[in-house]
């Protein structure tokens, strides 16, 4: 590279800088219109519209509301990953859906959950079912009837799925508008044979006994899934998707009441994590600066970089943000550091073998390149398959898992690589400014005390599990479950003063956590009310009481001014099952790409090992501090599975570098401590630099990020040790035990 364009690429760079942090950053405040300002946000950072629906049924079966519950939060997920719907009292549903301000206006795009059916034109004696009136389609006789002459061939519960949209006809190459249904199995065999018995003829679609649409039936569909076409427009074709999709519930629903509501966390609660993310990165940048001098300046320019481009991608992609959302950008920060750490350190051990710069950071980001890339793919396979198989929580973690490896990788193989050779290029030269390192290390014998690692992680372990055992044994749960898991109590309180969210958080919270017992009261208020929203672990009678009592001793507020109901929890049992077949087939799918790049099914096993052996410690230490275990612990175990399997595999990314060259002689239990040495500034820089992000924010955080932060923190030690002490020992003991069996064989 020439001075004069290096020169003109470290100015354009700068200047992309700014650029990008002015767009994110540029007015935050109240009349902000940068992409952080315009971010969709959850219901804890800018409140969103409430409605409490109430079925028809008075007493509906408890398979019926769960199956129920389940379908609205599938639902609700199409205006926002965060949204949540729960149950509250016996025969209630409450939706939650952040960043929403006009409830009518969800009201009349998500429909009012009704009874849905499909019917054919005639009996089996010719009657007709419906006919074409003055205003459309019309039944000509009850639903009632219809059913029983036969004639109702799908119920709303046979159909999986609806989705409305353009799309290009084969024929005339116009832009045609349609319904795309999915059905179930017991719905695809069903409609095969109506749709057999049919040809020619229409099958209606009646929702509350009305009929939405009457199309021709033109062949039969065997195969569960059919189009409905002749649509005016995507509009018209949105809203039959949405009605079909609605009225598939077990139960039918009407609508008991909406409200607006506040975002559950005051502005300080966001400023304080804000500021905790600038300070992080102030300090992970200033280190790294001092550990690799002009290429830690240069991981400082792409960190910033990193972190405007998470928020301009966030807004870009409508991906909604809540407080762990900002926890999850922040410890990416420090993550995003690690691809930088990996080509530096690198770089630093091609210097002290004596080469030029030149020669030397060609070669740190080529050896780096095949760490970074497998770890990555490794992370995003997890996040794609938690995407495509999660919901809620677990989608919303995904995609921001997803965006900030993409970014981290683009910024740490691109925009650090440019600015790196253009300081070069424009005469920083000294090896000394590159972080040149004149002793070679000595390897540390790590597989000497593979005994002692083992029995320290068994014992971890187990230590973890008596404590479950405990905990349950005393009564108090195996875990300390949030009403996210376990339900709870949601009482609503009129006021006689309208309290800002501050005043609630630092005046009243507190003596309801004494009164109740309960350290993890979630508050929402009602706008333009002076109602707010407790939300608590399940009161029984004695707590309820003390409840009241403080609000009427504290703040004058009457018994019967305060409405109680209990609400489920809002991770629902089916919720769980898909977050754990999402990460079982994330495991299955990471072993499998660890194997097949890897060539070894040794270095895989070992990865899963190691992962499950990081989630059974934090686990054990949930159980132990009694740490609450809601939302925000699914985020947490994710997080500390995709960051365990990173450093997993930088180490094996050096190993198999190793066997390659190995020279004859060479004991496989000292390539393995090389490698590992080799690999120990890595692995201590990078979770030292996330380990400082998290401690920043659990420091300066508020309670619920807090308790995001603390297990946190036991995961990226864990992981490092884990890292260091215990995966290159597990391939090495499956490596020379099979290896011996095979050699027998022969």
């Amino acid at each position: 590279m020439k001075k004069s364009k290096a020169i003109i690429g470290l100015i354009l760079t700068l200047l992309m800088t700014v650029f990008l942090c002015y767009t994110a950053a540029i007015g935050i405040g109240p009349t902000g219109t940068g992409s952080a300002k315009n971010i969709n946000t959850g219901l804890d950072l800018s409140g969103g519209v409430s409605i409490t629906y109430q079925t028809k049924d008075k007493n509906p079966s408890a398979e019926d509301m769960s199956d129920t519950v389940y379908k609205m939060q599938k639902r609700v997920e199409q205006y926002s990953t965060e949204a949540q719907a729960f149950k509250e009292g016996n025969d209630r549903i409450t939706v939650e859906i952040p960043g929403a301000t006009d409830a009518d206006a969800i009201l009349n795009d998500l429909g009012k959950p009704g009874s849905l059916c499909f019917i054919t034109q005639e009996d089996s004696d010719g009657n007709e079912n419906f006919t074409y009136g003055t205003n459309g389609y019309e039944l000509s006789r009850s639903l009632d009837e219809i059913r029983e002459a036969g004639c109702v061939v799908l119920e709303g519960t046979d159909v999986a799925n609806a989705e409305g949209g353009a799309y290009q006809s084969s024929q005339n190459s116009s832009r045609q508008y349609a319904v795309s249904l999915t059905l179930t199995d017991e719905g695809k065999t069903k409609f095969a044979d109506a749709t057999a018995a049919n040809v020619g003829k229409q099958i209606a679609i009646v929702y509350d006994n009305q009929i939405l649409s009457a199309p021709n039936v033109d062949e039969a569909i065997t195969g569960g899934q059919a189009q409905i076409t002749g649509m005016s427009g995507v509009e018209e074709a949105q809203n039959l998707a949405s009605y079909i999709r609605i009225g598939s519930l077990s139960l039918e629903l009407e609508e008991l009441r909406s409200s607006v509501v506040a975002a559950q966390l005051g502005e300080e609660a966001v400023s304080t994590s804000v500021m905790a993310g600038l300070f992080g990165l102030i300090i992970v940048i200033l280190f790294m600066i001092i550990v690799y001098r002009i290429p830690g300046l240069v991981s400082g320019i792409a960190l910033i970089l990193y972190t405007a481009l998470v928020l301009i991608t966030l807004n870009a992609f409508d991906i909604t943000l809540t407080l762990p959302g900002i926890a999850g950008i922040i410890l990416g920060i420090g993550m995003a550091v690690d691809a930088n750490v990996i080509i530096f350190a690198r770089v630093k051990e091609e210097l002290s073998s004596g080469k030029s710069v030149k020669v030397s950071l060609n070669a740190g980001f080529q050896k780096a390149m095949s760490a970074i890339l497998d770890g990555n793919i490794t992370t995003l396979i997890a996040a794609a398959v938690l995407w495509l198989r999660g919901s809620g929580t677990v989608k919303g973690f995904a995609q921001t898992l997803a965006l900030g490896i993409v970014l981290s990788m683009f910024t740490a193989l691109v925009i650090t690589k440019v600015i790196v050779y253009s300081f070069y290029a424009i005469g920083i030269r000294n090896p000394k400014v590159y972080g040149r390192v004149k002793e070679e290390r000595k390897p540390i014998n790590f597989l000497g005390k593979k005994k002692i690692f083992f029995t320290i992680s068994i014992a971890l372990i187990v230590l973890g599990f008596v404590a479950i055992g405990v905990n349950e044994g005393k009564g108090n749960g195996a875990l300390n479950y949030s009403l996210e898991f376990m339900g709870g109590t949601s009482s609503t309180v009129t006021f006689d003063k309208d309290y800002t969210l501050e005043e609630i958080d630092q005046n009243i919270v507190p003596l309801i956590e004494d009164a109740v017992g309960d350290k993890n009261v979630q508050v929402q208020k009602v706008q333009d009310s002076n109602q707010v929203i407790f939300k608590t672990q399940t009161l029984n009678l004695e707590k309820r009481e003390a409840f009241n009592k403080v609000m009427a001793d504290n703040f004058g507020v009457a018994e019967n001014e305060i409405a109680t109901e209990n609400i489920s929890s809002t991770v629902s049992s089916e919720m769980r099952r898909d977050a754990i077949v999402a990460v079982i087939i994330a495991t299955i799918c990471m072993l499998l790409y660890i194997w097949f790049r890897f060539k070894d099914v040794r270095f895989a096993t070992s990865a899963v090992l190691a992962l499950l052996h990081d989630v059974l410690i934090v686990l054990g230490f949930y159980a132990i501090a009694r740490v609450s275990v809601g939302n925000t612990f699914i985020a947490c175990m994710l997080t500390i599975v995709g960051y365990s399997i990173n450093a997993t595999i930088v180490i094996f990314d050096r190993i198999r570098e190793e066997l390659k060259t190995k020279k004859r002689g060479t004991q496989l239990d000292e390539l393995v401590n090389k490698c590992i040495t080799l690999t120990l500034t890595r692995s201590v820089y990078t979770s030292l630099t996330t380990f400082v992000m998290v401690a920043v924010l659990y420091i300066m955080g508020v309670s619920s990020i807090r308790e995001f932060a603390l297990p946190l923190m036991v995961g990226i030690i864990c992981g490092a040790y884990s890292s260091v002490c215990i995966t290159g020992a597990l391939w090495y003991v499956m490596k020379t035990k099979i290896g011996v069996k095979k050699a027998g064989r022969k």
